[in-house]
């Protein structure tokens, strides 16, 4: 497996590959990965004929006060897993290499898709992650890239920001990776304490319960999205941020039962947010 921390050294190596007739999967993190992420490089390999994973803490992302400097970090961990999961690359930069000292332009959808759920209280959040991954489609040039559906805001994103920008890349959503308790994979989840950690399990609770009632016919979305927030509101160290249901696609509110709808979760444990979804299609 190749680790490069430089753009040129990406940029070659991805053009020799594609020299060959070679395809290449990207799959973009934050590092700190676990089962969630390497079901990503999994699929990619399934995919693609190459895989290149970044592994880049991206500080536009983090508004001002937000876990940047404590974000968990094991980049020796990290590259371990990728190797045993048939990972070819790992592009691991520092934030010099980039974003210049002096950069000044960004990637924003200005629509009000990403205003909706975490950007009602992260407004910044989706201009950092659109930049980061466009710069991230420029370098790697990848055929396929591939997200989790735990961060559906994110992925429907990504999905829009491709498509108005003509990358020609195909971007692929993979399933929520769960514990065996059913608590959603996340890198965040270490911050929990033990007590913590047990309370967090109200946010798949909340969503199960959401899923087997609209399995069973309930068609009323503020009697599924109440369900759940009342379930969520029994746990007491669990916060409300949001228990919405949104277009699946646009990510603007819905009232009725139709199409795809994403019914999400973000919910402050303590300190932590954490956020978990499932999609209904009529």
């Amino acid at each position: 497996m190749i680790i490069a921390t430089k753009i040129s050294e990406v940029r070659a190596q991805v053009a020799a590959w594609k020299k060959e007739g070679l395809t290449v999967g990207l799959v973009p993190t934050m590092g700190y990965l676990h089962e969630g992420h390497t079901s990503l490089v999994d699929r990619a390999g399934k995919d693609c004929d190459r895989v290149v994973a970044s592994v880049f803490v991206n500080p536009t992302q983090f508004a001002p006060g937000e876990d940047l400097e404590t974000y968990p970090r094991d980049f020796d961990h990290d590259c371990a897993l990728l190797e045993a999961h048939g990972c070819h690359l790992v592009f691991h930069p520092e934030v010099e290499e980039m974003y210049s000292q002096d950069a000044a332009t960004f990637v924003e959808i200005l629509s009000e898709m990403p205003k909706q759920l975490c950007g009602k209280t992260r407004p910044t959040h989706f201009r950092g992650v659109c930049t980061v991954v466009s710069k991230l489609f420029n370098i790697v040039t990848p055929d396929k890239a591939f997200f989790g559906q735990k961060d559906a805001q994110q992925l429907a994103v990504i999905r829009r920001m491709a498509e108005d920008l003509s990358y020609p890349v195909e971007i692929v959503g993979c399933p929520i990776v769960r514990e065996k308790d059913g608590l959603a994979k996340s890198s965040r989840n270490t911050y929990l304490s033990e007590t913590e950690r047990k309370a967090a399990l109200v946010l798949s609770k909340a969503v199960f319960l959401g899923e087997e009632l609209a399995g069973q016919g309930e068609r009323d979305v503020k009697q599924i999205l109440g369900a759940m927030r009342k379930l969520i509101e029994e746990e007491p160290l669990a916060r409300i941020d949001y228990v919405s249901a949104v277009d699946g696609v646009t990510m603007m509110p819905v009232e009725n039962m139709q199409g795809q709808i994403l019914f999400a979760v973000a919910v402050y444990i303590g300190k932590t947010r954490l956020i978990d979804n499932f999609i209904w299609k009529g």
